[in-house]
């Protein structure tokens, strides 16, 4: 696919000032103009209410969620998504309240760590109990198997049955011609793979038939604080409600502290530090560690039918229009905690009430294009996202509309509250050609789309777009300018970062009135045009060579 298939003539001096003459650029206008800062912000207010009670999926607050959505939806005068002629998607899941204890057996007694304060334990297994008593501990480094990269940090040891010590985040392999760098060739460099992930730490870990997985916690490879792994899994948890029950999850997934790792390995005659240098080598082989792991998680489970909502605009094409387009945001948050002194409502107002105020509003920005694109637009509001992309995990295999028939998602999680900027980021990492898209509509429109400024924190695997690109549909995720007009240059830096820290996944995720999302709405028509693009264009989007995604979607393709 050339780019220029895509470019239709779409020239732009400014987010809505379009060049004279230009007839097609023209309609386009009333679309953009339908995204509006005031719009934008009436939906979070609404969606982030301590009426939702922070949109826990099959609370109240899923209720009001799928209702207001599906009343947009309506309002906009988007098809009910759903070929079965409604706007929702079922979704069986399960939730799981956890209550964990957690110790050790070293060879001077016993280490016993507070929950949640040293760590967290839950089960995706959907049973009432778990119990690993007198499981031997096995240091294996970063956990990670990539014959590509020609690493094992199994070594073919058998380690069924017994509870791992992980470190999070991709090996930091040193470049081996400057030190002080990390080696391109080796997962990405400084940029994290899926293998960094902690999903995919759990995963490998039941491959090889682990009792528990036990990751250690360290702020700068996770890319959040411990705080965020307390609010995140110290609550009811969700998993999808599968006929299995799970029954092939490891047994226990755990985080811990740093602290608490090195007290353990101390206690064992280690040294963390050594151990984690170790790890970053192909010869690293796992550690036996003097001490048997003793875990005991007792749950509350029950299932419900969770939601995705979803609206259609069809295409105005009658032999593209069983071709579809997806854009996504997840609804839900993480709920209440009853236990919290004070305010006890995770409103999520940035996560996520202002990506599916985004979704509304690129819905109503389409419905005004006459004619519509020539293929149809799927607006997809997943469920339970923040308890590892399940509604969008569910979607993809269960989709409502053939993947192979799908060109491309364009995810929004999280927008800018905080103004203009110059520049918007890319958070793809440059895997496909939609990437080159938004890089031309941010030049259009005089701006510069800048890499992603934080790849080793794998912003790429932990939003829903991902669900889709395992199984081939090429995807976008942006993030949010840092040059931010008329700001000191460490501004958006600082922001970005103030967020992280102190409001990410915390009650104090709420709407503030000092709020400016004129450059919210910058960005969302930016999405705007590249999926106007991609619906009209003369081909489908593609992976780029070298992207692990590529060859998923030639075998989908070819059937």
């Amino acid at each position: 696919m050339k780019l220029s298939r895509y470019l239709v003539a779409i020239f732009f001096t400014g987010a809505t000032s379009l060049c004279a003459g230009d007839e097609l650029a023209l309609r386009l206008e009333p679309a953009l103009e339908a995204i509006t800062p005031d719009s934008l912000l009436a939906h979070i207010k609404v969606l982030a209410s301590d009426e939702f009670e922070g949109r826990a999926p099959g609370n109240k607050g899923e209720e009001l969620s799928v209702k207001y959505i599906t009343d947009q939806f309506k309002k906009i005068g988007l098809k009910p998504g759903n070929p079965d002629g409604t706007y929702t998607q079922e979704v069986p899941l399960a939730g799981i309240k956890s209550e964990a204890r957690m110790s050790f057996t070293v060879r001077d007694g016993t280490i016993d760590l507070n929950y949640p304060n040293d760590f967290i334990a839950s089960s995706a297994r959907l049973q009432s109990e778990i119990k690993i008593h007198d499981s031997k501990v096995v240091f294996v480094g970063y956990g990670v198997v990539a014959p590509e990269y020609g690493w094992d940090d199994y070594k073919d040891v058998d380690v069924r049955g017994k509870t791992l010590l992980i470190l999070i985040g991709d090996p930091p392999v040193p470049d081996p011609k400057s030190p002080s760098k990390l080696d391109e060739k080796m997962f990405k460099g400084k940029a994290m793979t899926y293998y960094g992930r902690w999903t995919y730490k759990y995963e490998i870990a039941a491959q090889k038939g682990a009792a528990a997985a036990v990751i250690v916690h360290q702020a700068e490879s996770a890319g959040y604080p411990y705080s965020v792994v307390k609010t995140s899994w110290g609550k009811e948890n969700y998993e999808i409600d599968s006929p299995d029950r799970n029954a092939e999850a490891v047994q226990a997934r755990s985080w811990i502290t740093v602290d608490s790792a090195k007290k353990l390995l101390a206690a064992c005659g280690q040294d963390f530090d050594a151990l984690k240098k170790s790890a970053i080598t192909t010869e690293f082989r796992p550690t036996i560690l003097d001490a048997q792991a003793n875990i005991d998680i007792k749950q509350q489970l029950r299932s419900f039918k969770s939601h995705n909502v979803i609206g259609k605009l069809e295409g105005s094409d009658g032999k593209l229009r069983d071709e579809y387009l997806t854009y996504t945001a997840h609804w839900d948050h993480l709920g209440r905690n009853p236990n919290l002194h004070g305010d006890q409502i995770y409103n999520g107002a940035i996560d996520n009430a202002s990506g599916v105020a985004s979704l509304i509003q690129l819905a109503a920005g389409f419905a005004k294009l006459n004619p519509p694109p020539k293929r149809s637009v799927l607006f997809i509001a997943t469920t339970a996202e923040e308890a590892g992309l399940l509604g969008a995990k569910f979607y993809s295999q269960h989709p409502l509309y053939p993947l192979e028939k799908t060109l491309a998602d364009i995810n929004i999680d999280t927008i800018n509250p905080w103004g203009k900027t110059r520049d918007i980021e890319d958070l793809s990492n440059n895997n496909s050609e939609l990437d080159d898209l938004l890089a031309a509509a941010a030049k259009r429109n005089g701006r510069v789309m800048q890499p992603n400024s934080q790849p080793e924190k794998g912003s790429f695997y932990r939003a829903d777009h991902f669900e889709f690109s395992k199984r081939g549909v090429p995807s976008l995720y942006t993030g949010g300018g840092k040059d931010f007009i008329g700001k000191p240059a460490d501004f958006g830096r600082q922001k970005k970062d103030d967020y992280t820290a102190h409001h990410y996944h915390q009650v104090s995720d709420e709407v503030d009135p000092n709020w400016d999302l004129s450059g919210a709405v910058q960005d969302i028509q930016l999405l705007f045009e590249v999926g106007y693009q991609v619906a009209n264009g003369d081909t489908f989007p593609e992976w780029k060579p070298g992207s692990e995604f590529k060859a998923k979607r030639g075998e989908m393709l070819k059937r």
